[in-house]
């Protein structure tokens, strides 16, 4: 049973960087498509950024220019960077784990992380 587990969140004010970890417990983790999703008090989660084994990436619109997304295969760790935070990025962040890129970005991956609390101050 993959385990997922997020840090890194915080209180910042708008304009503020923070940088995201999720750490995967398997050795398979280079086998795994990884994503960051996030839900907002209220709203539905949606999904954020995704990176597949082979580094290829995928941005959510609202983040685009502003977040990214990279993994280190020798630590098992997905990163999320965030620049430029907005009162909007207020959310929960989840980590995901899938086999199927495809379906993490979908929001259906194998595994969850429990979530990380980011909020931004205006």
């Amino acid at each position: 049973q993959v385990q997922l587990v997020e840090s890194g969140g915080g209180l910042v004010q708008a304009g503020d960087s923070l940088r995201l970890s999720c750490a995967h417990s398997e050795r398979t983790f280079s086998h795994y498509a990884m994503g960051w999703f996030r839900q907002a008090p209220g709203k539905e989660r949606e999904f954020v950024a995704s990176i597949r084994w082979n580094g290829y990436t995928n941005y959510a619109d609202s983040v685009k220019g502003r977040f990214t997304i990279s993994r280190d295969n020798a630590k098992n760790t997905v990163y999320l960077q965030m620049n430029g935070l907005q009162p909007e990025d207020t959310a929960v962040y989840y980590c995901a784990a899938g086999t199927i890129q495809d379906r993490v970005v979908r929001g259906m991956p194998d595994y969850w992380g429990q979530g990380t609390q980011v909020t931004v101050s205006s």
